[in-house]
């Protein structure tokens, strides 16, 4: 298979991830629409790395995937204290955090 193909897919998965954060409301959504877009960019990544033969890109990848991990759990934590106190997901209620 060429790499043209993997290509193809990332650029699809990155749009749609871009298209979900720009047009959705609920946070928990967005937030899935985010790690799409990290995943888009770790199949870049390995593939290009694929393609030249050399074991960077996968290296960058599993690093971009522990951030994304650390991420998650920050994100779910601040989402959940939201949801906990508005009873809502929306991102409108994110101004809730503000000193």
């Amino acid at each position: 298979m060429s790499p043209e193909y993997y290509l193809i897919l990332a650029a699809a998965l990155f749009t749609i991830g871009a298209v979900g954060v720009l047009v959705r409301r609920n946070s928990i959504v967005v937030f899935m629409c985010v790690e799409l877009m990290l995943n888009a960019g770790n199949l870049t990544l390995v593939t290009f790395s694929r393609t030249n033969g050399s074991i960077d890109g996968q290296v960058m990848a599993f690093f971009v995937m522990a951030v994304a991990a650390a991420e998650v759990v920050v994100g779910l934590a601040i989402i959940m204290a939201i949801y906990r106190s508005r009873r809502s997901a929306s991102v409108d209620d994110a101004n809730l955090l503000k000193a």
